[in-house]
């Protein structure tokens, strides 16, 4: 059985989108009709820079787009190029862009067993554009080729009033019920379930899917991590147009790993600073295991599967087996003085992006001189503040 060795999370850079669903966060921010993205590395390029070599091992990617993820007509060639070098891909999509999919089935089915498609069921916009059989067209097909599935909603007040009707339809459709996932509000710092009704409202409404998914979800939503996380180390967030490698969402840049191939990739962990409110994707790098001092977290495969109602499942074997694995199973911890090494950097470095914030106005007010200096009291101070807090705890 192949071993997980990380797990990538892949922003896709495509921003534009076939759908106008006002729950999405590129809706939010009125980017849906941005051009498709130009991609600064071929294919064949961006495989070899995502080598199992260079990556430690074989990996769990995510590729998800801002917009539609698979617009761009690179993504097949992408996708294949990812999955040949041993690793396992899922791809995010609204599911009708029925001709990349024809073109992914046809790749061979060593690869499309180490497919993953997590298809997003908007169903008010598939209602609105009478879309539905080419939506779950194209879950057969992906199905029909080897290929894992899943299926999830985003939660919104303006679907509840069909919730019945989804159940109806996934049912015949599926042979089990979708996941549902939990929405944020992108337009907030805190980063809260997007609705208008209240928290028990919310789970009352949707809880009645069953969704493990939804369940884990929520149980982390809103909630600040705090335990030495090893995103960054174990996990990362990369920019596929760019190269740009990050911790995570709101972790600190490692390194461009399309600069020189030649060159490792350096991971470095979050530990106990992240900059992020709450780990609001936490079903899947909680589930992976990225923080491994907390029990009894469900698998991502629990996230993922469901049985169907004629005994078959969304996973292939090779995928559940692959995604029912944990990340510290297959890592080596930190020994303490590392961790505390680590938390006394990032402590620091959460308080330097701070002000990198307002860092127009700092840089302003100081000679080069004179701003050497203010940095250099600002580590300092911080520094001190590290050592009290950490004999608090």
């Amino acid at each position: 059985m192949d071993k997980i060795r990380r797990f990538i999370d892949v922003a896709v850079p495509v921003l534009t989108c076939n759908l106008r669903c006002e729950y999405c966060y590129i809706t939010q921010n009125r980017k849906f009709l941005n051009a498709l993205p130009m991609f600064t590395h071929d294919a064949k390029y961006i495989g070899k820079a995502l080598s199992a070599e260079r990556l430690g091992g074989i990996c769990h990617l995510n590729l998800c787009g801002g917009g539609e993820t698979l617009l761009p007509p690179e993504m097949t060639e992408i996708i294949h190029e990812i999955v040949k070098q041993g690793h396992y891909v899922a791809i995010v999509t609204n599911g009708t862009v029925t001709k990349r999919f024809k073109e992914i089935c046809e790749l061979p089915k060593p690869i499309l067993e180490r497919l993953l498609f997590k298809f997003s069921f908007h169903y008010t916009e598939l209602k609105r554009l009478n879309m539905f059989d080419v939506f779950f067209e194209n879950i057969y097909r992906v199905r029909d080729a080897g290929c894992s599935f899943s299926v999830e909603l985003t939660p919104n007040d303006e679907t509840i009033e069909y919730i019945d009707d989804i159940k109806k339809m996934c049912m015949e459709k599926l042979g089990a019920l979708c996941h549902i996932s939990v929405a944020r509000d992108e337009t907030k710092p805190d980063l809260p379930i997007l609705t208008s009704h209240t928290k028990e409202e919310y789970v009352k409404q949707w809880g009645s899917f069953d969704s493990p998914l939804f369940d884990f979800k929520l149980s982390t939503f809103n909630v600040k991590r705090k335990e030495f996380c090893y995103a960054g180390e174990w996990t990362a967030y990369l920019n596929l147009g760019t190269g740009i490698l990050k911790q995570c969402y709101s972790g600190n840049y490692m390194q461009n790993i399309y600069s020189d191939l030649s060159k490792p990739i350096k991971f470095s962990a979050v530990g106990k600073y992240c900059n992020d409110p709450h780990c609001h994707n936490s079903h899947v790098w909680m589930t992976l295991g990225v923080i491994p001092s907390i029990d009894n977290i469900p698998t991502y495969a629990d996230m993922r599967n469901r049985k169907t109602n004629d005994g078959s499942e969304w996973l292939n074997a090779k995928m559940k087996n692959f995604l029912s694995q944990k990340l510290y199973e297959n890592n080596k911890e930190y020994d303490e003085n590392k961790k505390r090494s680590v938390n006394k950097r990032m402590f620091i470095m959460s308080k330097i992006t701070r002000i990198s914030l307002t860092g127009a106005r700092f840089v302003k007010k100081h000679t080069p001189k004179k701003l050497k200096i203010e940095i250099g009291k600002y580590v300092r101070n911080h520094q001190k503040k590290y050592k009290d807090e950490e004999e608090k705890s």
